[in-house]
């Protein structure tokens, strides 16, 4: 496993309930600022595996994705969580968004 895969799967899993990541978003905490997709592989072929939050992934506009009966269970999951969707299966990101700030420097503590 990659280092940045590594990083994506613990973003995830970090993830708290009642907030959304953008893909990339995750990848860019996760140091690849470019691998939005590489994100979306690592979902999808990861999820089950490492019991990923999956649905509290969103695009860049702070809409869900997906389509059909996933994008009914997406809005379910995160409703059930307090989230909040608007018109055209879409999130406020000003309102749910995590940040994670990353520190690889920690002599200073």
């Amino acid at each position: 496993m990659t280092e940045f895969t590594k990083n994506v799967i613990d973003i995830i899993k970090g993830i708290p309930v009642g907030k959304v990541m953008t893909y990339g978003g995750i990848a860019k905490s996760a140091g690849n600022p470019r691998g939005a997709r590489q994100v979306s592989r690592i979902l999808h072929s990861m999820s089950k595996t490492h019991d990923l939050p999956w649905h509290r992934i969103i695009n860049s506009k702070g809409e869900i994705s997906l389509t059909g009966e996933g994008l009914e269970l997406q809005k379910k999951l995160l409703e059930e969580e307090g989230v909040e969707i608007h018109q055209n299966n879409k999130v406020n990101l000003k309102k749910y968004d995590y940040e994670v700030i990353i520190c690889d420097d920690l002599d200073w503590i």
